[in-house]
């Protein structure tokens, strides 16, 4: 596959990010909405609860609902995008965020709010994976396209670094509907943007194959049961009958879905271009890197603030080298590229993050000082595998499929994510004896979760370090108009 192939022949790509910043600042905005969402409504839970008088139950609906759709939903909305157009896709989507959003407002019940955040995560599933297959086909350039991704994660990264502290700013002054009622601005602005800074859908971008209907079923079955059965298991524990239950349901609709989309003529995901060596190893990748960051956050957290007794605004603190490290990096990134290509630093990055992951398996325990070393190993690599990976795997497909692959990507993540997280959970609870947050821990209590934490984040390490292996050696050989190590070759 050409890079001149990704736009149709009358379209002259731009030459460089100034010449499409309206488009960049829209695309930016989307990706912001998704990266700040549940980071901003997580400072607001507490006075949720008590103003709608909810249950904690209740209360993890109100995120996890959201992450649940979205993620269950994305490779549904990057395959109807592929067919009826992204810009088409993406407006919906931004117009359908500004309603929930707005809907807020009329919000009395938990439950209502439960539907709004549905609701808002359908839109996340519709707008995020665009954000980036959008960038990618604005330019025929592999160098402008790295930069644009760089650009639009890096809007994100910052969202996420301040958005806590907007939060809580935000609550002081103004009740909590507010963290989610902005977003009705933010997406209308973004459409304003996307409109009069990405060109119309042209129908040679498209294809014409129908809906696998059947298909879409299985496949969002399959997302939905893989992100709830990690939460099933770290709160009622691998005895429980209703989390094993989500797993062969998982099990047995990822089996019927594969099946499925080997057999018939129409497949939402077709298989062989996923198994692509661009595209199979760049989704690898993302899945080791989600596994070992959602481990490393996880049990960081609870390091610094139980076992050591940090106050939380000093844990907060203490994760600050993790996001420094990932803005700092993120002018670099299309350089590095520019220079050896994809292949290498995405494979020279994600050892990166194991090595930190490793060493704060390790070392850990022995004072603050290994835990920045490993964070900032780990923001390091996963900055730069972030852009490489995503924009190998919709370079390894054909010009009609790069929502999908954007929706790849943003899947494999999430599910790796609730993955690391549960192994983390799961682990810290079979080796701990005790509850977790019930007051001063013992010195027994103590040593009991670092040893939790070392089996815990060398496990992910061990499944992560073979995802990189695996992908590694799957993409050795592959052919992209990407340069690999300062060579360039054409695709098979």
């Amino acid at each position: 596959m050409s890079a001149t192939a990704v736009q149709p022949a009358a379209y002259r790509a731009p030459q460089s990010l100034r010449a499409v910043w309206p488009a960049l600042v829209g695309l930016s905005a989307v990706f912001l909405v998704e990266m700040l969402d549940n980071t901003l409504l997580n400072v607001a839970l507490p006075t949720i609860g008590r103003q709608l008088h909810a249950s904690a139950a209740a209360l993890q609906w109100v995120t996890g609902a959201y992450a649940v759709v979205f993620g269950g939903l994305m490779l549904l909305f990057g395959s109807v995008a592929d067919r009826f157009g992204r810009r088409r896709v993406m407006f919906v989507g931004l117009t359908l965020l500004a309603l929930a959003s707005f809907g807020t407002v009329f919000v009395h019940t938990a439950g209502e709010l439960i539907a709004v955040r549905v609701l808002m995560g359908v839109a996340a599933a519709m707008t995020t994976p665009g954000s980036m297959a959008l960038s990618f086909r604005l330019f025929d350039n592999d160098t402008l396209r790295v930069r644009a991704t760089t650009v639009i994660s890096t809007v994100g990264l910052v969202g996420v670094a301040v958005g806590p502290t907007v939060g809580g700013l935000l609550l002081a002054v103004a009740p909590w509907q507010i963290l989610l009622v902005v977003n009705a601005p933010i997406a209308v602005l973004s459409a304003i943007a996307i409109r009069f800074g990405i060109p119309a859908d042209s129908p040679a971008d498209r294809h014409r194959d129908p809906i696998d209907g059947p298909g879409a079923v299985l496949g969002t079955a399959t997302i939905v049961l893989a992100l709830v059965t990690p939460t099933l298991f770290v709160q009622a524990g691998v005895g429980s009958w209703q989390a094993w239950l989500g797993a062969a349901g998982a099990i047995a609709s990822a089996v019927c879905f594969v099946v499925r989309e080997r057999t018939t003529p129409h497949p939402l995901v077709d298989l062989h271009l996923v198994a692509r060596p661009l595209v199979a190893s760049g989704i690898a990748y993302q899945a080791a890197i989600g596994l070992a960051t959602a481990g490393l956050s996880y049990t960081v957290t609870l390091q610094l603030q139980l076992a050591w007794g940090w106050a939380p605004a000093r844990a907060a603190v203490g994760m600050v080298p993790m996001v420094v490290t990932m803005l700092a990096v993120g002018p670099f990134i299309d350089r590095i590229v520019s220079r050896f290509g994809t292949g290498g630093p995405t494979t020279i990055s994600a050892v990166a993050v194991i090595a930190g992951l490793v060493l704060y398996g390790l070392l850990g325990r022995f004072g603050y000082v290994w835990i920045a070393v490993a964070l900032v190993l780990i923001s390091a690599g996963m900055r730069i595998v972030m852009v490489t990976a995503s924009v190998n795997v919709m370079t390894g497909l054909p010009p009609d499929r790069t929502s999908l692959g954007a929706a790849l990507s943003d899947t494999a993540q999430e599910v790796s994510n609730a993955i690391g997280i549960a192994v983390s959970g799961t682990v810290v609870a079979a080796i701990f004896v005790g509850g977790l947050t019930g007051g001063q821990w013992t010195n027994t209590q103590v040593s009991q979760f670092e040893n939790a934490v070392t089996t815990a984040i060398i496990l992910l390490a061990g499944v992560a370090g073979a995802l990189v292996l695996w992908a590694s050696l799957r993409a050795h050989h592959y052919s992209s108009p990407i340069r690999i190590f300062g060579r360039r070759s054409g695709e098979p």
